[in-house]
């Protein structure tokens, strides 16, 4: 479902105001771009953590048979690692790293933490769904991440993303990540 377009990925950067200690990596949604979400975290601003958004990367479709784009998903993906791998080298542990998103960016970054040897924070999924669910193990998974928080909301009403997608991800999480 993600077109990749993201071989360099551009991105906006707000840096932490003090020594960045955390980082957020978020995703935009459809007809969005990094820049949306970075004026958006404006108003919550922490001062030691660091805010990078990322923009873009596009959706083939967006239906229950919709053909996804395994090889542009599993690129994105990779190049999510690398920010993340980024962020490390430079100072930040992957265990203080937030990795969301909202609508394919919430679908990225699911699907980018449940396929990473880093461990991650926690998970903001906002209105979307999962990606690749046929190819993802029918089970727990045993990477990383199994045990992770996972913050899932999703919009009554969203016009893009029906609720239903919600209701199928959050099934699908209960068969892949340890209860807390």
């Amino acid at each position: 479902m993600c077109r990749n377009n993201m071989s360099a990925p551009l991105k906006t950067i707000m840096p932490a105001a003090w020594k960045a200690t955390a980082t957020v990596i978020f995703l935009h949604g459809l007809g969005d771009t990094g820049h949306g979400w970075t004026e958006a975290f404006a108003g919550i601003r922490s001062s030691h953590i660091k805010y990078i958004c990322p923009h873009a990367f596009d959706i083939i479709g967006l239906s229950p048979d919709s053909q996804e784009d395994e090889p542009g998903i599993k690129q994105a993906a990779e190049n999510i690692k690398a920010l993340i791998d980024q962020e490390v080298n430079n100072g930040i542990p992957s265990n203080r790293i937030i990795l969301g998103g909202f609508s394919q960016g919430g679908a990225l970054s699911l699907y980018t933490a449940f396929t990473t040897q880093r461990k991650l924070t926690g998970i903001t999924a906002l209105s979307c769904w999962f990606l690749l669910q046929a190819s993802f193990p029918q089970g727990p998974i045993s990477g990383a991440n199994r045990d992770i928080s996972i913050l899932q909301c999703h919009r009554d009403c969203d016009p893009l993303v029906p609720r239903v997608f919600g209701s199928l991800m959050v099934e699908k999480l209960k068969t892949l990540v340890k209860p807390s």
